[in-house]
């Protein structure tokens, strides 16, 4: 029996719309799920806590027939069910929000919420008007404001996660599993889902979350599960424990959610963008005459609502995008427009905003993912062929160092990694490639509390190296606890800056959101 007074071995009832019970699943000899049992109450928020690759994810990817447990029981509101597919799971009317999307990037928003699903006129024919229609209310009802017509390649991280919500709702699941839903949203935007995740339950629905924010599980959820090495901890009840035990009970250990800083001291001008203009995937100025300095040995936090132009701003500072006009300079050097390897070799690393699609190979291994810009050094290979023992060694430093899991991971490819430990192989290599600039994008999107903990305490690192730190994230309190200057972007611009410390949370999301009052305290 657990804290809920839940029995293990009791008689499936329907009064749990899920009933998981003993769920092992083994990849080979490492068991990533280990007997794990869990009851999700009907028509509530459920929430799912633990590490990076503690086997959350895994749990739910056997709940949604991606996976076939190695043993186990499933019960769906009271029926005993085998779940051999995703589309036997939308018959139960399970539905999933993955954390790596699974979308068409050259397909339309619409074309991929309806994908297996579309309207037909007679004959066959999709109707792609009322697929469209369909779309454009959905969207409206759940305030969600996608474009139906954007193409998913063009369209932001924060965006396709949108879309993903919407592919679930347009199938009617009763059952909502979403895999860290609000990794890439705004305050605002959180704010928003959680009224939507009320308003779900209210219809009678179930919402299975999974989430490293202890703040949101207190917010959103009614009960809360905690995982640790693929075993089951304890579940209990949201209202009665607070943000700290549940980070002890999921890491196992007290967790300092504060991070020491000396002095800021800034010396030389670093990075330099005067007037840089950047049109979007619509050829609007998605930039529109920005101007940025970031010096030696400061962390310049960049906070806005996302969809001002940040994401286009940073592909055009790693040469991911060309821009339009305006200058960069690095360290003195014009870098406008240039390739990314000649903007790498100049001096800057950076974590991107999207892991999977600029921050790794997926079909590497991770040992080949730690060496991907530093492979032609002579320590890796010698008259063109790569030295694998020094790669692997170098990986497996890397890895203890970092934390990254499994321990053994070195040969695995970063596909077989779980989201966290992806984005840990894409910080160890950044940090470690010690250039004079560190670009960092949502750095910790999808961590648990203490590889945040740890991720935090490396930015700083780099800082008090006396590196120059561009941090670009959408989550407001990342921006406030690191930053040593924060700049607001506002429609392309930076319209205010104020400094890190004493910073009114208030003010500055007014300022976000086009305001012009001061953030300062």
């Amino acid at each position: 029996m657990d804290n809920l007074g839940i029995k293990t071995g009791a008689a499936a009832d329907p009064a749990y719309a899920v009933d998981m019970r003993n769920i092992t699943m083994m990849f080979g000899s490492f068991k990533a799920n280990d007997n794990i049992c869990l009851k999700v109450i009907r028509q509530s928020v459920h929430a799912l806590l633990g590490e990076n690759g503690a086997g959350k994810s895994t749990l739910m990817n056997v709940l949604y027939g991606l996976l076939q447990p190695t043993s186990g029981k499933i019960y769906i509101k009271g029926q005993k069910v085998t779940i051999d597919s995703p589309s036997r799971a939308i018959e139960y009317g399970i539905g999933m929000v993955h954390q790596h999307f699974m979308l068409v990037p050259p397909f339309t928003v619409t074309e991929n919420i309806v994908l297996g699903m579309e309207p037909l006129r007679k004959f066959g024919v999709i109707n792609t008007g009322k697929a469209r229609a369909d779309v454009q209310a959905l969207s409206d009802r759940y305030d969600l404001k996608v474009d139906p017509d954007a193409k998913i390649e063009d369209i932001s991280v924060g965006m396709q996660q949108r879309v993903e919500i919407l592919k679930v709702l347009y199938r009617g699941a009763d059952i909502l599993i979403l895999d860290e839903p609000t990794a890439s949203l705004t305050p605002q935007e959180i704010d928003e889902l959680g009224l939507i995740t009320r308003n779900l339950i209210s219809e009678g629905k179930t919402v299975i979350i999974i989430t490293h924010k202890l703040a949101e599980i207190k917010s959103m959820a009614d009960t809360c599960t905690i995982i640790r090495a693929g075993k089951t901890i304890d579940t209990v009840k949201v209202s009665e424990v607070s943000e700290e035990s549940l980070a002890a009970m999921m890491v196992g250990r007290a967790v300092d959610f504060t991070i020491e800083k000396k002095a800021v001291a800034p010396t030389e001008v670093v990075l330099n963008v005067e007037n840089l203009v950047v049109r979007n995937y619509q050829n609007h100025p998605a930039v529109n005459g920005l101007n940025l300095a970031v010096r030696a040995g400061e962390i310049v936090g960049i906070a806005g609502v996302d969809g001002n132009g940040q994401s286009e701003f940073v592909a055009a500072l790693t040469g991911l995008q060309k821009a339009e006009s305006g200058t960069i300079t690095l360290l003195g050097k014009d870098i406008f427009n240039k390739t990314p390897r000649m903007i790498f070799e100049t001096g800057l690393s950076s974590i991107p905003e999207d892991r999977q699609k600029h921050g790794l190979v997926m079909d590497f291994s991770v040992a080949e993912n730690m060496v991907l810009q530093n492979a032609q050094q002579k320590q890796f290979s010698q008259r063109g062929f790569l030295r694998r023992n020094t790669i692997m060694t170098h990986a497996q430093s890397l890895i203890e160092k970092f934390d990254v899991r499994p321990r053994n991971c070195a040969g695995n490819k970063a596909a077989s990694l779980s989201g966290g430990n992806q984005q840990k192989v894409i910080i160890a290599r950044e940090v470690t490639n010690d250039k004079d600039l560190l670009i960092c994008v949502n750095p910790t999107r999808g961590l648990d509390v203490g590889a945040i903990e740890y991720v935090h305490r490396y930015i700083v690192g780099q800082r008090d190296a006396g590196k120059a730190v561009l941090l670009v994230s959408f989550e407001l309190s990342e921006i406030i606890k690191l930053s040593d200057r924060i700049d607001v972007m506002f429609r392309g611009r930076i319209v205010g800056s104020v400094p890190g410390d004493g910073v009114d949370q208030a003010a500055l999301g007014l300022m976000m959101a086009g305001g012009v009052q001061n953030a300062a305290a």
